[in-house]
């Protein structure tokens, strides 16, 4: 059965809301917002489409709106929590949306919320959402691979096993969920082989009213971050690609010609 039929009543749909722009937000996720009878939303990226959706509209959206927003270090609604409600609201006959920042399956706990609603019988989809850690960087100008520069990427969190991670700075580490552990990721990051000169950018906000880029190297981007007083929601790509960002022109003496090249193209030319 295609995902793209209408939603049924007594269904869940896990729906990616992208980095926070109604832009971004797929047409099949639009649809599933304007006849759901219930959206369960994230803090981040979800509430701001919602937001802008209800503007653009002149009029709230007809679903009911329960909020299971996470902040750092504090979770009212706990996992367990959201499966419930997930799992009360569709046996209750309703069109539920889960709406998830991002993509609900990039290092959203997507999987988790599938696993339960299928154990308690409850028919449940997914709509893909552009996930922060590739939006976020591309708009500061950072492409995550690039021809002779980066062939490579890896996600993580900034709670994961940053040592572990192979390759050099050709080798591109988004690292999402990570500012309160900038100090500790820079310094892992460095002796893993990167070097304490390798390009860093934080990029705050991403698509929202204080998007903002900080750039530095992992030697000093946490000198940097607090000197800017760096906050959440914040991306954080390290390696050779940073110097393919706008912002970055100037701020790099690299050895791959083409990426400095670049950048200086794109400050001329934004």
């Amino acid at each position: 059965m295609t995902l793209f039929l209408p939603q049924q009543p007594g269904t869940v749909l896990l729906v990616g809301a992208g980095p926070g722009d109604l832009g971004l937000l797929t047409v099949t996720g639009l649809r599933a917002l304007e006849r759901a009878d219930v959206i369960v939303a994230d803090r981040l990226g979800a509430r701001s489409v919602i937001d802008q959706l209800e503007t653009e509209r002149g009029a709230p959206l007809d679903a009911q709106i329960i909020d299971v927003g996470k902040q750092p270090g504090h979770h009212p609604v706990p996992q367990s929590g959201i499966n419930d409600i997930l799992i009360t609201q569709a046996k209750l006959g309703h069109r539920v949306v889960r709406l998830k920042g991002g993509d609900p399956f990039v290092l959203g706990r997507g999987g988790e919320e599938v696993i339960a609603c299928r154990a308690a019988g409850v028919d449940v989809r997914v709509v893909p959402g552009v996930t922060s850690a590739n939006s976020v960087p591309a708009v500061a100008g950072i492409p995550l691979t690039h021809r002779g520069v980066a062939t490579s990427y890896t996600v993580v969190t900034g709670h994961d096993q940053l040592s572990e991670i192979g390759g050099g700075r050709d080798h591109t580490v988004v690292v999402l969920m990570g500012v309160g552990t900038l100090i500790n990721s820079a310094m892992v990051l460095a002796r893993s082989g990167r070097g304490d000169d390798c390009p860093v950018a934080i990029v705050e906000d991403g698509f929202g009213e204080n998007q903002r880029v900080t750039i530095g190297t992992l030697g000093d981007i946490a000198f940097r971050a607090a000197r800017r007083g760096v906050r959440s929601p914040a991306v954080i790509v390290a390696g050779d690609v940073v110097t393919l960002s706008p912002y970055a022109d100037g701020a790099f003496t690299q050895a791959t010609e083409p990426a400095a090249a670049h950048a200086s193209e794109l400050v001329r030319n934004p």
